[in-house]
């Protein structure tokens, strides 16, 4: 195995998951569509035509899903509020039987020990919102600002860790500029505004939570990659910066502090919305930071293509997970490091990463996944090396505690530590589930024995 011996005694052990991927029930208790429910309903936008309207049945299943996070030896949970639940229209009622879901889910994590971590936004608008304008509107930050003081203030007597957002790179660019995830809109102009108020809403919720209540610990979660040249020809070395601004710089420089990255700024050519006191919002203090890992980028100049005229090429030779990503565990360490030194980061947290495979269920009715306990444990030995380093890395939560609807490659791709059968919701955790509990508890003795 690894040597893991330099992640910290107190090292947080965890796995994630996010409402619309397993929650089901998205018209009970008052809950109203969101912009992924609209989404996977329309036809072509999702593989096999397949929506969240079951997806695992978490809702129904809250009792046994914890007992397969206490199974796993799990110190904490990472799971996302479904805004449509909160608050139906986007602004406005509170429907008080979509909080009390996360009551019942918070106050049971709790009782099994183990630590909840809520993200208030993992990409479920309200379409409600949507129909308002969505995320290029700053009235949609402003709602969502509304959103964080309602939950905060309900559940921040029990939960102290809070993320604003999942990956607001994807909200943006996936969602406004690509289109391959919703609301699935190709529009450059729409996409920056989006990503702006998506930071202008990031501030906005920090201090709402820290009005609910004092002692919450706050942070963001970005999905960062390395983005490195294919060639040494000066053009695809221009379009790795490129690429990394467009895929780190844009979302990190800002919550540090320094602004918008000024040669992003110049090639997307979009006015971006500042108004007085959002610079100093949006960079408010934060007590951890969340980095999202699932690959790196190896990038070659794209001259004619969107901004920022960068494509990823694939490297012969490598391997490569069910999603068709490299594995580079490498990049990991390295994202962590910059993250600590050049961003001085003073408490991280690797709040997902995990990876895809064809898994099968065997005639003993096990799913026995070596590559992915091989991915599992090449990234903790990333992070072990990290530490090495000086990052003062808290916690790994592996995504994903449960096979779920992975967005618009719909069931197909399965991420999970615990198999899911969709047609009789059964749960069966995965060989890969088993080597996670048996690090986390050679982790804890070798802890105990140091003491």
């Amino acid at each position: 195995m690894n040597d893991l011996s330099a992640l910290p005694a107190d090292f947080i052990w965890g796995a994630a998951t996010a409402a619309y991927q397993i929650e089901g029930a998205v018209d009970e208790d008052g809950r109203a569509p969101s912009i992924w429910d609209t989404f996977s309903h329309t036809p072509g936008k999702v593989a096999g035509g397949d929506t969240g309207d079951v997806a695992c049945d978490h809702y129904h299943r809250v009792p046994e899903d914890l007992e397969l996070i206490k199974a796993l030896g799990l110190d904490a949970y990472r799971f996302s509020v479904a805004w449509p639940r909160i608050i139906p229209g986007g602004g406005g009622a509170v429907n008080a039987a979509g909080l009390a879901f996360y009551d019942r889910l918070v106050d049971g994590l709790l009782e099994a020990g183990i630590t909840p971590n809520a993200t208030l936004y993992h990409w479920d608008l309200p379409q409600a919102q949507q129909d308002r304008g969505g995320w290029p509107e700053r009235e949609t930050a402003e709602r969502f600002g509304e959103y964080a003081a309602v939950v905060g203030q309900a559940l921040g007597d029990r939960v102290k860790d809070w993320a604003t957002l999942n990956e607001p790179l994807c909200s943006a660019w996936i969602g406004h500029l690509e289109g391959t995830m919703a609301p699935g809109w190709t529009d450059l102009t729409a996409a920056v505004r989006a990503s702006y108020h998506l930071h202008v809403g990031h501030g906005l919720a920090v201090q709402a939570l820290r009005a609910a209540h004092s002692d919450l610990r706050i942070g963001i979660v970005n999905n960062l990659s390395p983005c490195e040249p294919a060639t040494d020809r000066e053009a695809d070395v221009a379009a790795a910066l490129r690429a990394d601004g467009h895929t780190n710089r844009w979302w990190l420089d800002p919550i540090h502090g320094r602004g918008y990255p000024q040669d992003m700024v110049e090639l997307y050519g979009v006015d971006l919305p500042i108004k007085d006191g959002d610079l100093e919002s949006i960079a408010a203090p934060l007590d951890w930071l969340g980095l999202n890992y699932y690959f790196r980028q190896i990038i070659a100049d794209d001259p004619t293509g969107p901004a920022p005229h960068a494509k990823s090429v694939y490297l012969p030779g490598v391997r490569r997970t069910a999603m068709d990503w490299e594995v580079n565990a490498d990049g990991l360490e390295q994202l962590l490091v910059r993250l600590s030194e050049e961003y001085g980061a003073s408490r991280i947290l690797v709040t997902e990463n995990g990876s895809a495979y064809h898994d099968t269920v065997g005639p003993d009715g096990q799913v026995d996944d070596p590559d992915r306990s091989r991915y599992l444990e090449e990234h903790l030995a990333a992070c072990a090396r990290a530490v090495r380093r000086g990052v003062p890395l808290a916690g790994y939560y592996a995504w994903s505690l449960l096979d779920n609807f992975e967005w618009a490659y719909g069931y197909d791709k399965r991420f999970g530590l615990v198999h899911v059968d969709y047609a009789s919701q059964q749960r069966t955790i995965k060989g890969s589930g088993r080597r996670y509990a048996e690090i986390i508890a050679a982790h804890r003795r070798k802890a105990r024995r140091a003491a």
